[in-house]
């Protein structure tokens, strides 16, 4: 649907039910909200440039010419180049998760637009190109995607002697209370999602996080004859029992004490890695 309002050039807003909008603008998408990810109103608010009842005035004053982002720079709240970083970043974010996402079908409205006006334009094909590259940077950072929906809860202890934390991954340790997910402290913190899920996949990295339980291992091959002690090898079919039989495989000890000693040996060498 995108595309062909893209091709088009239409004007207005697609709303995919509770779990976004995208705004188009002569078929250029100008702004994407998404129910998952923090809306710009959200991160001015959280980083203390806005108050909620300022933000409640400037969208009433706003609600007649759609153009509240101009009025917040004339009143001097915002700069130009802040505002556009802000409508930048927001629309990246919500991109990233409303175009992954299952949603029911979307329906356009025709000339709708977002109160902050237009301040920022997307080619579509650019925006789904910029989605893949996300997801990319994302699994190779941590190729899975169970934390994304897991709490994030960090480790009780590190088995390094010294850490490097980024602004971002202090903020989510500090706010981390095993009942948050990834997405829900990015609100909490006003930090776009996609950059909190990303740092939380370099943290799981590092071992700073819980992690799901590794995968299951390999079905373990059957067990080779073992000799015991004293007893003769077993006469090949057709020797006449006058000839020993040849085996290709080393002995096999079944002491126990030599087992135990090699799990011994091969947990201290993971230790060390």
């Amino acid at each position: 649907m995108l595309s062909d309002l893209a091709e088009s050039r239409a004007t207005g807003a697609l709303k995919a039910g509770r779990s976004g909008t995208v705004y188009l603008s002569k078929g250029r998408i100008c702004y994407v909200e998404c129910a998952r990810t923090p809306s710009v109103e959200e991160l001015l608010t959280a980083s203390g440039r806005l108050t909620l009842t300022g933000v409640r005035t400037a969208r009433q004053t706003a609600a007649a010419t759609a153009d509240g982002g101009d009025m917040l720079v004339r009143r001097g709240v915002l700069s130009r180049g802040e505002l556009q970083l802000c409508v930048l970043g927001a629309t990246l974010d919500a991109s990233f998760f409303l175009f992954g996402a299952t949603v029911p079908k979307p329906k356009f409205r025709e000339g709708d637009r977002h109160w902050l006006g237009i301040h920022w334009f997307f080619d579509v094909p650019g925006l789904f190109r910029e989605c893949h590259r996300r997801r990319a940077r994302l699994d190779r950072a941590w190729p899975s995607a169970e934390l994304d929906s897991r709490p994030v809860v960090p480790v009780r202890r590190i088995r390094s002697h010294h850490v490097v934390l980024t602004a971002l991954q202090w903020e989510i340790l500090l706010n981390a209370d095993a009942e948050t997910t990834p997405a829900e402290l990015a609100k909490r913190i006003g930090r776009p999602a996609y950059t909190t899920l990303l740092a939380v996949r370099e943290m799981a990295a590092a071992g700073l996080l819980e992690c799901p339980g590794p995968p299951p291992p390999p079905e373990k091959p059957p067990d080779l004859p073992k000799r015991v002690a004293g007893s003769a090898p077993r006469a090949m079919p057709g020797d006449g029992g006058g000839r020993r039989a040849q085996s290709s495989y080393p002995e096999i000890s079944g002491d126990p004490t030599d087992v135990n000693l090699l799990i011994r040996l091969r947990n201290a060498l993971e230790a060390f890695q």
